[in-house]
């Protein structure tokens, strides 16, 4: 197979300036230069890199980003500097903390009959976004469909601080690191994908799923390493001290729901998550009637109408008819009751933290 190499060419107005900067002051490795007498062309490497330094070069100087592990043991800890040549040194971490954002409150109403727009995303997977404003970067809420048959997809990872898959139509099989072998969610099972926990999306029908992720903007990586299945099983790994969950809804127990006139059943994500989010799928109890006047105290209440209908009503606020597809959120200390609910009603909801405490109130 034939040697191939990469370089990215940058300009120069007097290659011995930059010479001492690329490599003192950078750590990159000279590994040509030429002419002898009187140098116009240097090409060095290091940190990943391979540059050629070429004297009156027609290019912008651009801009070159190193990332470490110790960005203080770089360029004397410098984040930003600029070499002889103009281009701009970016020094940077290599594993940023994830930046969780403090939640903009709103109460968001995102009907199915509204025709929001569904976006070609990643691995042609089209996605209806469920709620606009993000609250402020917060989360993300995705309604996705995937196209049938097998899926384009690699071997990848989340930095996020919690994800769910959750399947609403349709199945999907998916490959997770350390649990074996091949995973199928089918309408109402779910995943969640503790960050980091690397994957691969194989083959779907007819599905359609709720993703959910925080913060509202965080980075997939793809692992050209790691090939799946990996050999071990280990279903108790955690991963930032969240275990991995394949949630079947076979498996489900009802239980009374935190709103009267409802029963829930359990995906065990609170438990697996130690709190972060709680995530259930509730449904009336028949012949109970509306749902009595409540208010949370949690951070984030997010649902999606999984099927059937209901009219959502909030104080102050014109009531809503929901059906299938639609999607709310409510902030916390909004009062609000769920009413004139169909027989075959079933809500996906999603509390950040877990298990919001809920006041009934005298309306």
């Amino acid at each position: 197979m034939a040697e191939i190499r990469a370089e990215i060419r940058l300009p120069t107005q007097e290659l011995r300036d930059d010479l001492p900067f690329y490599t003192r002051v950078l750590g990159m490795r000279l590994d040509m230069i030429y002419p002898a007498d009187d140098p116009e062309v240097a090409v060095l490497s290091g940190h990943g890199l391979r540059i050629r330094i070429v004297k009156g070069a027609q290019e912008a100087a651009g801009c070159l980003r190193i990332l470490t592990d110790d960005p203080d043991g770089v360029a004397g800890g410098a984040r930003v500097l600029t070499a002889p040549n103009g281009t701009r040194i970016e020094i940077d971490e290599l594993n940023p903390p994830l930046v969780l954002p403090a939640t903009q409150h709103a109460f968001v109403v995102r009907r199915l009959a509204d025709q929001a727009p569904w976006v070609i995303g990643r691995a042609g997977m089209e996605y209806r976004d469920l709620i606009p404003s993000r609250l402020g970067g917060a989360m993300i809420a995705s309604h996705i469909r995937v196209p049938d048959g097998p899926v384009p997809d690699m071997v990848h990872f989340h930095r996020v601080g919690f994800q769910l898959i959750f399947c609403v139509a349709g199945w999907v099989d998916v490959l997770y690191e350390d649990q074996g072998g091949i995973l199928r969610i089918e309408a109402g099972d779910c995943f969640i994908q503790p960050p980091g926990i690397r994957h691969k999306v194989l083959h779907s029908e007819g599905v359609q799923v709720v993703e959910i992720g925080v913060p509202a903007e965080h980075v997939t990586e793809i692992d050209h390493e790691m090939a799946l299945p990996t050999p071990h099983l280990r279903p108790d790994r955690e991963w930032e001290g969240q275990r991995f969950v394949h949630s079947l809804a076979k498996d489900g127990v009802f239980a009374p729901h935190r709103i009267a006139g409802f029963e829930a059943r359990d995906t065990t994500i609170a438990a697996n998550t130690r709190g972060v989010a709680g995530v259930v799928v509730a449904r009336p109890v028949g012949g109970a009637g509306p749902s009595p006047w409540t208010k949370h105290q949690g951070d984030i209440l997010f649902s999606f109408v999984m099927s059937g209908e209901m009219v959502l009503e909030g104080q102050g606020k014109d009531p809503y008819r929901l059906t299938a597809g639609d999607a709310f959120v409510i902030p916390p200390d909004m009062a609000t009751r769920y009413s004139a609910p169909s027989d075959d009603l079933q809500i996906l909801e999603v509390a950040l933290p877990a298990n919001p405490v809920t006041e009934i109130l005298d309306i």
